[in-house]
């Protein structure tokens, strides 16, 4: 706990550019105050192979990252959470020609119950 996962429609993010990008990540949502133990955070992005928006014909593509952490933050933590991913992702997204580009962020909690987490 926690996890981010950024997905995304192929040729947004450049392939040798993806670990600077997670370390982005990482450091604007540890920075946010609200994860304890940066080891804690654990990220990872995904082209996906096939996407679609819409049905119309048109280049479009899409950015979504779900940050998922357990019960205990405020509404307002969440949202900085979110806002701090985005942040990234406007920073080093790119924007083909031509192509709409949508972005959407959303932090989920985990059930704690449920969730086991140990080290191995």
């Amino acid at each position: 706990m926690p996890h981010l996962t950024v997905e995304y429609t192929p040729g947004l993010f450049a392939a040798d550019d993806l670990e600077q990008t997670l370390l982005e990540f990482n450091a604007a949502v540890i920075g946010s105050g609200s994860i304890q133990k940066e080891l804690d955070l654990k990220s990872r992005m995904i082209a996906l192979d096939a996407t679609r928006v819409g049905t119309e014909a048109g280049l479009r593509g899409f950015v979504y990252a779900q940050l998922r952490v357990l019960p205990g933050r405020t509404p307002a933590m969440r949202a900085d959470l979110s806002e701090r991913i985005a942040q990234v992702i406007r920073a080093r997204c790119a924007r083909p020609a031509g192509m709409t580009v949508q972005l959407s962020v959303e932090v989920v909690e985990m059930e704690r119950e449920s969730y086991v987490k140990e080290v191995l």
